[in-house]
């Protein structure tokens, strides 16, 4: 039997009897609501149960909970998300973005589950967050560890739509800029958003991975009528998938249009550069044919020679330009 437990004040769930200093209660039962409930209630077996345990906590109190696992669950800290079936039990692991930091550190916690409920073993606080968020918000009309399952996938992506959004939002922000030609270069704001919806991407194939593995149900634990919730999840995940697809396409139009729009720059850039080479081309042979210093140039000593070389000077730019204009070369 396992002794009851408590821990350093802090959150509490609602409907643990306490408003003030309440001690964080990591044990629940699966009824109508997540119910706090003592250690020696889940060994009764009188409903399906939840557990959240630090890595210390696991390798004390982790054998009486009656889990047959093959071998040793690894409890560092998950670099993945994933589901490990075992002969008598279902392992696993979350490793979940910080959406507020997509590419910082992971966010992540290992779980272990059987039919009679699940453990969730965590040291750095996140699953007690997710369960903590749950006992507030659901309620039930057919409990179960399927339901709850279902409910913590859904909070640990509940602001990816909102985020979805946001990114779209920033990208036609930065497609209005770049029409406008007010964007001279690949702007950094647009590579943080390729880098990120790669990782969501990843982090969604993942979960899809994992939503199916629980959906095989190969070992039973499930309600077959309560797998609808795995195949739901997976859905979503997969709605989400193709929505961050999508946006990691659009990242590559906006790239091509930012290179074709430089492209073009350059290229104005090079037709002004030759049509005034082209126009100077003339000019600078005029200029060095009477620059040649030979005594009997009949030009030198006539008094209009000047007038008469400013005035060739400029019929052949207004020539030049009149040509390049009809040819449309500027």
């Amino acid at each position: 039997m396992m002794e009851p437990q408590t821990r350093k004040p802090g959150r509490f769930c609602p409907g643990s009897g306490n408003d003030t200093e309440s001690v964080i209660i990591m044990y629940y039962l699966i009824r109508e609501s997540l119910t706090p409930c003592e250690p020696e209630d889940i060994a009764s077996g009188g409903a399906q149960y939840v557990a959240v345990l630090t890595p210390e906590e696991w390798q004390q109190r982790g054998e009486s909970f009656d889990l047959l696992i093959d071998m040793d669950m690894d409890i560092t800290p998950p670099r993945e998300t994933k589901a490990v079936v075992n002969q008598d039990s279902l392992t696993g692991s979350f490793c979940i973005p910080d959406r507020s930091w997509i590419d910082g550190p992971r966010r992540s916690f290992s779980f272990a589950l059987d039919e009679k409920g699940i453990i969730l073993v965590d040291g750095s606080g996140y699953a007690e967050e997710l369960v903590q968020s749950i006992c507030r918000t659901k309620k039930w009309r057919l409990p179960s560890l399927e339901r709850f399952l279902y409910d913590l996938l859904e909070t640990t992506i509940g602001q990816d739509l909102a985020l979805l959004e946001k990114s779209e939002h920033q990208l036609n922000q930065l497609e209005e800029a770049i029409l406008r030609g007010e964007v001279d270069s690949y702007p950094a704001k647009m590579n943080d958003i390729r880098g990120n919806l790669l990782d969501l991407r990843v982090h969604y194939e993942q979960l899809i991975d994992l939503a199916q593995e629980l959906q095989e149900n190969e070992n039973g634990f499930f309600r077959e009528e309560n797998l609808r919730y795995f195949n739901m999840f997976t859905e979503r995940v997969i709605r989400l998938q193709a929505t961050v697809t999508g946006q990691r396409e659009y990242v590559t139009q906006l790239r091509d249009l930012i290179q074709s729009q430089l492209e073009e720059r350059q290229n104005r850039i090079m037709t002004v550069l030759t049509v005034i080479t082209s126009i100077f081309l003339p000019l600078t042979l005029i200029a060095g044919w009477y620059g040649m210093n030979f005594r009997y140039m009949p030009e030198l000593d006539w008094r209009w020679s000047y007038p008469v070389v400013l005035v060739v000077s400029v019929l052949i730019v207004v020539f030049c330009l009149v040509l390049f204009k009809k040819k449309k070369w500027m």
